[in-house]
C-alpha cells in the first residue's frame, strides 16, 4: 500500500464539515461581548480569550494531525508554514503567510489578510485595549505545546485597531523533548 500523501489546506477545507460563517462570527462576537460584561476589565478578557484558545488548541491539534496527514515537521520554520498554509485554511477557511524570521529561526510573523472572526465588528472606544481575536494566539500556543514546542504568541498588528493586516508574532521559547511514560524492557 502506498503511503498517504499530506493533504493541502484547500483539499482538507473542501472535505471538512462547516458551519455558516455568519453564525460562527456572530456567536464568537456574542461570547466576547459576554466576557466584557462579566469580567469588566479588558486585560482580563484578553487573558480569558487566550486561555480559551489554548484549551481549544490542545484539543484541535489531534483533529488537525488526523485529518491533514501531515508528517512530523523538521523544524520550527516548517511548523509555522504548516500552521499558516494548512491549519488556518482547514479551520478558518483562510490562508496566512509567514514572514519576518529572526536570524536564529525562532521568531516569525503569521500574517492574515482576511479574518472571519472580525466580520461585523467595530471596537468601541472603551475597548481599545482589547485583542478581539486573542483566542487565535491561544489556539496556536496550545497546539504547538502539544507537539513539544513552548511558544509565546502576541499580536503585532490588528485591523480593528487601524492596522493594514492581522499579524501574530510566534516566538519559540524552547523545544521540549518528548517524554515517554515508561521505558521498554529489552
Amino acid at each position: 500500500m502506498a503511503p498517504v500523501a499530506p493533504r493541502s489546506g484547500d483539499a482538507i477545507f473542501a472535505s471538512v464539515e462547516r458551519v455558516n460563517a455568519e453564525l460562527f462570527t456572530l456567536t464568537y462576537g456574542a461570547m466576547v461581548r459576554q466576557l466584557l460584561t462579566d469580567l469588566e476589565e479588558v486585560e482580563e478578557v484578553n487573558n480569558q480569550l487566550d486561555q480559551m484558545g489554548y484549551n481549544i488548541g490542545v484539543r484541535l491539534v489531534d483533529e488537525f494531525l488526523a485529518k491533514s496527514n501531515v508528517s512530523r515537521c523538521v523544524d520550527f520554520k516548517e511548523t509555522a508554514e504548516v500552521i499558516a498554509k494548512v491549519g488556518f485554511k482547514m479551520f478558518l477557511g483562510v490562508t496566512a503567510s509567514v514572514s519576518n524570521w529572526d536570524a536564529e529561526g525562532t521568531t516569525c510573523s503569521i500574517i492574515l489578510e482576511d479574518n472571519p472572526l472580525v466580520d461585523f465588528v467595530e471596537l468601541p472606544d472603551t475597548c481599545q485595549g482589547l485583542y478581539y481575536c486573542n483566542i487565535l494566539s491561544g489556539v496556536i500556543r496550545g497546539a504547538l505545546e502539544m507537539v513539544s514546542m513552548k511558544t509565546e504568541v502576541t499580536w503585532l498588528r490588528d485591523m480593528l485597531r487601524g492596522d493594514d493586516a492581522f499579524e501574530l508574532q510566534v516566538k519559540l521559547l524552547k523545544q521540549v523533548p518528548e517524554e515517554y511514560p515508561y521505558k521498554d524492557d529489552e
